[in-house]
C-alpha cells in the first residue's frame, strides 16, 4: 500500500467526545493514534456503541469502558499505546468497574498477546469486527474476556452513520475503501486490515450530501490506497474479472466516484488520502482538474527515490515512472500541491540509494513531507526475508538531510503565494493567536490573518504578505 498519512505522534493520541444522546448513561472514552483512517474508524465506533447506551467523555476517571484505537506502522506508535495502556490501568486500580480495550491494527497484529502475556486490557477487537462490539462488551461486562480479530471480505461500515468526534464542524472524513492489496515489504496494513474492497458509491453520495446539509464544508475522502476505488456490486477487489459482465461495464473507479461526488456537493471542498502512484491514473487528474470543488493537492507517497528500493520494498513502480506521473500532473493541474512518505535507512540502503532519494525530492520539490526513519515491524515480508543492515546512526543521519531538504522546498513552494490572493476556508483559531484565524487553500497550505467579522466555515480571499516554511500570513480581501 501506500503509507498511510500519519497523525504526528508527539501528540498524545486524540480523545473524542461527543455530545450527550438522551437516555445514554455509560461512559466512553476513545483514544485515537495514527493515520485518518483511525480516527474514522473511532467514529465509527463511537456511533455503533451509542446504540448501545454509551455517551462519550473526555474524563478518563469517569469512563465505563476506554477504547484506544490503535497504529501498527511503525515502532514507536507501539511504545505509545503500551505507555498510555499503563496509564489507563493505573486509573483502573482507583476505579475497579472500569473495562479497557485495544481496537485497530495493533490489536489485529498482537491478536490473544494482550489478553495473555500482558494482561493490560480486557477486550480486543480487529478493524473489521466493530460490529461485535455490543457483544464483546456484554462479555466483558459478564466477567469475560473478549476477543474478535477476524478480517472480512467485504466490511465496510458503508451503513453506519458516524458520529463525528471532537469535530470543528467544517471539515470530515468518508471511508471510501477498506483494506489493502499491495504487500509493500516493510508495511503491516495487509495484514492488519485485509484485502482492497469498496464502498457502494450511493452510500459516500449520500454521506458527502448529509454532510453538506450539516453544514460542513470540506470532505476528505479515505482509503489505504484511494486510487484502487472499484465498485462492481461489492467484493474484493481482487475478484473482479470473476464478476458478471454487466458488473464490469457499470462498474464505477476513483474518478468516476469523484466525479459523482464532486457534482453531488458542488460547493463542496472534497480532497482525498492515500493515493500509490502505481495506481493513480490520469483520469483522476483530469476529473481533478475539470471541478473546482476537488482541492489541488494529491499526497503522493514514494518512501524513496532509487528504482533498486522501489523493488525490495516490492512498490510496484520504477523511479522514472513515479517521475513521468508527477510531470502528468505538473501539465495537467499546474498548480497542485504534492506531499510524500519518505522512509530512510530501508534494508540494504546504501549511499547511492539515499543520494536517489534526495535527488528526487529535488526534482519534485515536495510542498509537505512525512519523513520516517526505517523501523522493522514484525509479521512483514521485510522482517522475514531481509536484514535491518543499515546503523541507527546511519539512519539518522539520513533522515536529517531528507528532512532539511523538505524544508528547503516547503520555503520554496509557500513563496510562490507571497504576493497572490488565496481562497482560505477558515477552520477556527490561529493555534499562537486567538485574534487570527486559521485555514487552508485549496492546495493545503495553513494560513493565518487577523480576525475581522468572518466565521468559522467561511471561504474569504487572502493576500498573502509573509510565509515560514509551514505557514501562509496575510490579510483578507474585502470586496
Amino acid at each position: 500500500m501506500a503509507s498511510e498519512h500519519i497523525i504526528e505522534e508527539k501528540k498524545q493520541g486524540q480523545a473524542l467526545i461527543t455530545e450527550n444522546l438522551e437516555g445514554n448513561g455509560k461512559k466512553l472514552f476513545i483514544e485515537s493514534y495514527g493515520c485518518q483512517m483511525n480516527l474514522n474508524d473511532s467514529e465509527i465506533v463511537a456511533s455503533i456503541l451509542a446504540g448501545e447506551g454509551f455517551n462519550t467523555t473526555t474524563l478518563l476517571e469517569e469512563a465505563d469502558l476506554v477504547l484506544v484505537n490503535t497504529c501498527s506502522i511503525r515502532e514507536k506508535a507501539e511504545q505509545t499505546v503500551r505507555k498510555r495502556l499503563q496509564q489507563y490501568n493505573r486509573v483502573k486500580k482507583i476505579n475497579p468497574s472500569m473495562k479497557i480495550g485495544v481496537m485497530g491494527c495493533m490489536a489485529e497484529r498482537l491478536k490473544t498477546k494482550f489478553l495473555e502475556e500482558e494482561k493490560m486490557v480486557d477486550l480486543v477487537v480487529g478493524p473489521d469486527a466493530y460490529r461485535d462490539l455490543p457483544n464483546l462488551v456484554k462479555e466483558i461486562e459478564d466477567g469475560k474476556d473478549a476477543i474478535n480479530v477476524i478480517l472480512s471480505k467485504e466490511e465496510t461500515y458503508g451503513d453506519v452513520t458516524p458520529v463525528r468526534l471532537n469535530s470543528n464542524g467544517v471539515s470530515a472524513f468518508i471511508s471510501i475503501t477498506r483494506g489493502c492489496d499491495n504487500m509493500c515489504t516493510f508495511c503491516v496494513v495487509p495484514f492488519t486490515r485485509g484485502r482492497e474492497r469498496s464502498r457502494d458509491p450511493k452510500s459516500i453520495v449520500n454521506e458527502a450530501i448529509q454532510l453538506w446539509e450539516e453544514g460542513y464544508k470540506e470532505i476528505t475522502l479515505l482509503g489505504q490506497n484511494v486510487d484502487s476505488y472499484l465498485w462492481y456490486g461489492g467484493g474484493l477487489k481482487k475478484d473482479f474479472e470473476k464478476a458478471s459482465e454487466i458488473a464490469r461495464s457499470t462498474a464505477v473507479d476513483f474518478a468516476g466516484l469523484m466525479e459523482m461526488v464532486a457534482l453531488a456537493v458542488p460547493k463542496m471542498r472534497i480532497r482525498f488520502a492515500t493515493s500509490n502512484p502505481q495506481d493513480m491514473s490520469l483520469d483522476v487528474l483530469h476529473t481533478m482538474a475539470k471541478y473546482d470543488n476537488i482541492c489541488k493537492y494529491i499526497h503522493l507517497p514514494v518512501q524513496t527515490g532509487s528504482t533498486r528500493m522501489l523493488e525490495r520494498m516490492n512498490r510496484q513502480h520504477t523511479r522514472e515512472e513515479y517521475m513521468e506521473l508527477i510531470d502528468n500532473i505538473r501539465r495537467i493541474i499546474p498548480d497542485c500541491a504534492i506531499s510524500q512518505d519518505m522512509i530512510a535507512g530501508f534494508c540494504g540502503e546504501t549511499e547511492e540509494d539515499h543520494q536517489d532519494t534526495l535527488s528526487l525530492m529535488e526534482y519534485v520539490k515536495y510542498d509537505f513531507g512525512f519523513m520516517f526513519a526505517y523501523s522493522e515491524r514484525p509479521g512483514t515480508p521485510a522482517a522475514k526475508r531481509m536484514e535491518d543492515d543499515v546503523p541507527l546512526e546511519v539512519k539518522k543521519r539520513r533522515l536529517a538531510e531528507i528532512i532539511q531538504l523538505q524544508q528547503k522546498h516547503g520555503m520554496y513552494r509557500m513563496k510562490q503565494f507571497v504576493g497572490k490572493t488565496v481562497e482560505i476556508l477558515i477552520e477556527g483559531n490561529s493555534k499562537k493567536s486567538d485574534q487570527h484565524w486559521m485555514g487552508r487553500n485549496t492546495q493545503n497550505a495553513v494560513a493565518v490573518f487577523p480576525k475581522g467579522d468572518e466565521k468559522v466555515g467561511d471561504l474569504v480571499q487572502v493576500k498573502i504578505e509573509d510565509c515560514t516554511s509551514a505557514t501562509l500570513i496575510g490579510t483578507r480581501i474585502r470586496k
